[in-house]
C-alpha cells in the first residue's frame, strides 16, 4: 500500500484528501488491516488475501450494520458515495473501509456479562443474510484423517506430536456429538477472543465479520461459553444470563449445542497441522502455525468441558 494507494482509497470512499497510511497494520488470518489517517480521523482498510466478491461484501456489511443498530459494539462500516460496501482499485484489488477502533489484544477473561449481552443483541436483531451453512462449521474432520495427521506429524518431528496423539481419541468422540442446529439464523460464526476485543475505553468491540452465515444461535452461544468462560461456572452463568437479558433467544441444553465449536476447532487444528506439514509452505508460514498447533492441543474442547458448561447453565 503506497501513498498513492491511500489517496485512491480515500477518493473511492469519499474521505478527505491528504490520506496516508500510518504504518500501523495487523495481519489477520484472511487478510491485512491497515490504519489510514485522513483529516477526518482514522480508518481501518481491509484487504483480503483471496478475492472477496461485491455481493459477499454487501452481505457482511449489512449484517454488521444491523448488529450495530441492535447495540452490538463493532466498527462502523464506511461505504462509497454510491453506497457500496467495497471498492475495486485501479490495480484490481478490492478493499473495504471501517471506522478505526482502538482495541487491545485477545483476552478470554473480559467481562463475561458484556460478552453475553453483545451476543444476545446480535441474535435478537434476527438478521437474515444470504450466506448459507458451511461445512467448516458443521462437518467432522473424521477419524481416518486425524490418524493420518497424527502419524505424519509424529514422523516429521512435530513439537506437540505426543500431545496431539493423546488428543485424537477425544477429537473423534467429540465429532460423534455433531448435531444439526435447532434453528438457523445468520451468525458471526467466529466469535473467539481474538474477534471480541477489549477497547481502550473499557468496552468490547466485535471485529472480522467475513465468516458470517447461517448457523444455530444455541451453537454460537455454546462457542462463547467455551471461549470466554471455560472452567468457571460463575462466568458461564453470568454470560448466559446476560445473553438472555439482552434478548438472546437460545439456551444450552445438550452436548450437540457445541457442534459449531467442535467442527470449527477441528478444522482449525487440521489446517494448522497440515500447513505445518506441507513442504511447499515457507519456513515463515510453518513457524506461524506452531503456536496455533500448541493452542489447539493444550486448550482443547473436551466432553468433560461440555458437561461442566451445561451443568453451570442448568
Amino acid at each position: 500500500m503506497t501513498a498513492g494507494g491511500a489517496e485512491e482509497i480515500a477518493t473511492c470512499f469519499g474521505l478527505p484528501g491528504g490520506a496516508r497510511f500510518t504504518g500501523v497494520a495487523a495481519r489477520r488470518e484472511q487478510g491485512w488491516i491497515r490504519q489510514l489517517a485522513t483529516r477526518a480521523g482514522l480508518y481501518a482498510v481491509k484487504e483480503t488475501f483471496e478475492p472477496f466478491g461485491d455481493e459477499a461484501a454487501e452481505d457482511v456489511a449489512g449484517f454488521q450494520e444491523a448488529a450495530i443498530h441492535a447495540g452490538v459494539p463493532a466498527p462502523p462500516v464506511v461505504r462509497t458515495p454510491g453506497g457500496a460496501a467495497q471498492a475495486t482499485l485501479a490495480d484490481g484489488r478490492t478493499v473495504r473501509v471501517y471506522g478505526w477502533v482502538e482495541v487491545g489484544g485477545p483476552d478470554p477473561t473480559v467481562d463475561a456479562g458484556a460478552v453475553g449481552a453483545a451476543l444476545g443483541r446480535l441474535h435478537g436483531a434476527a438478521h437474515r443474510g444470504t450466506a448459507g451453512e458451511d461445512v467448516w462449521y458443521t462437518d467432522p474432520v473424521g477419524a481416518d484423517r486425524w490418524a493420518e495427521l497424527a502419524g505424519r506429524y509424529r514422523t516429521a518431528g512435530g513439537a506437540h506430536a505426543a500431545a496431539f496423539a493423546v488428543l485424537v481419541p477425544e477429537l473423534v468422540a467429540l465429532e460423534g456429538l455433531l448435531t444439526p442446529p435447532r434453528t438457523l439464523a445468520t451468525c458471526h460464526r467466529d466469535l473467539w477472543p481474538d474477534n471480541v476485543l477489549p477497547t481502550a475505553g473499557g468496552g468490547l468491540c466485535v471485529i472480522d465479520w467475513d465468516n458470517a452465515g447461517l448457523a444455530g444461535p444455541e451453537q454460537e452461544l455454546a462457542m462463547l461459553a467455551f471461549g470466554f468462560a471455560t472452567g468457571d461456572a460463575g462466568r458461564v452463568a453470568a454470560l448466559v444470563a446476560a445473553y438472555r437479558d439482552a434478548g438472546g433467544p437460545a439456551s444450552l441444553t445438550r452436548a450437540g449445542d457445541f457442534s459449531l465449536a467442535i467442527a470449527q476447532l477441528g478444522h482449525i487444528g487440521e489446517m494448522a497441522i497440515s500447513t505445518w506439514l506441507d513442504p511447499a509452505e515457507s519456513p515463515e508460514e510453518r513457524r506461524r502455525q506452531e503456536p496455533r498447533i500448541e493452542e489447539f492441543v493444550t486448550l482443547a474442547l473436551t466432553r468433560r468441558t461440555i458437561e461442566q458448561i451445561l451443568a453451570a447453565t442448568a
